[in-house]
Order: C-alpha cells, then structure tokens, then sequence
C-alpha cells in the first residue's frame, strides 16, 4: 500500500463500483480483516442468489433510503455479516447503490485474489460442484496458469453440462450448450 490505495488494482477503480469495491477493501487491510470481510460478501453473494426478495430490495428505485438501510441492515444482521460490511451495507443503501452488490462483490474478490498472489477464475457450471470437483479444478488450473488460483463460483442450468472458466481475458468454455450451439451452426453450413 502505498499513498492509500493498493498497488495492483489494474482498472478496477475506473468504474463506481469499483471504487466502492476498493475502498472496502482498503478498510479491510487496515483492519486486518481481508477475509473475514469476503466471507460475508460470499455470504451475501449466495443469498442474492437464493433469494428473490433480496434481489428485489437491492434493484428497487421505489423502496425509500431509511427503509432500504433499515431492511439492509436487518438482512446483514440475520446473515451474521461481520460488522465492516454490515456498515458498508448500509452506506451503499443509503448512496442507493444496492444493485451494484454483484460487481461490487466480484472487484473486491478479485483484489483479494490479487493481495494474496493468487489467480482469480470465474467458474460457472450446470450443476453445483463438490468439495472434491473444486479441489480438481483448482489443481488443474493451478498447474495451466503456474500460480494459486481462487475460484468464485456460480451455477447456470442453461449450460446443461461443463464448465465456462474465466481467468482475466481467457475463456475456456467446454460446456454442453456451446458444443450445441457449434454443432447447429456448423450443421446449417
């Protein structure tokens, strides 16, 4: 750290949401609570995921600012979120900037990743994988980047079967709807 901010956020502060992603972040190394404060975003990642009523209060113009800090905060109390991320919660309900939590949550991951020497990858799949598929794939994309990799997974039943793996730039789709989807453009000719 230097100055105050962190070395190696490449682009990340360029977006809004990344700089609310950095300055959580920033918090964190100060406190000394990098993943305790990521354990409550994936938390609270997975509970967006799981819960139309959440998604509903974050994207929603029409709920009131008090009523979405007072609603917010409720959600981060029943999910036993660490208190950082419980205040930060209510600052973005209060700026109304709620339904930026997805991409939010993903830059301060990723400069978590970073802060830790470690490669994040994006991995979503058909089905959810197992504490032993997840140890595979790390190994495997471990050993084809040469570093640590974490992984931020997500699940999409569209896919049908496979994996799509995102690592920066880097693609590696090996799912079933694109092998479909090849498979009828290459059928037409």
């Amino acid at each position: 750290m230097s100055g105050g901010t962190i070395s190696g956020t490449g682009g990340i502060q360029a977006s809004l949401d990344g700089r609310y992603a950095l300055a959580l972040f920033e918090t964190a190394v100060d406190g000394r609570s990098i993943d305790t404060i990521e354990a409550s975003l994936v938390t609270l990642r997975d509970a967006l995921a799981a819960d139309k009523d959440l998604v509903a209060l974050t994207k929603s113009p029409i709920v009131a600012r008090g009523q979405a800090v007072k609603a917010i905060l409720a959600v981060a109390d029943t999910l036993g979120l660490d208190g950082v991320t419980r205040n930060f919660l209510g600052v973005l309900a209060e700026n109304r900037r709620l339904s930026a939590l997805p991409q939010i949550i993903r830059a301060y991951r990723l400069l978590a990743s970073r802060h830790r020497g470690e490669v994040a990858a994006e991995v979503t799949s058909a089905h959810p994988l197992t504490e032993g598929q997840v140890a595979e794939l790390k190994q495997q994309l471990r050993t084809r980047v040469g570093r640590e990799v974490s992984v931020d997974l997500s699940v999409d039943p569209d896919l049908l079967g496979g994996l799509v793996v995102r690592i920066g730039s880097q693609m590696i789709d090996s799912s079933i709807r694109t092998r479909l989807n090849a498979l009828a453009s290459a059928m037409k000719g």
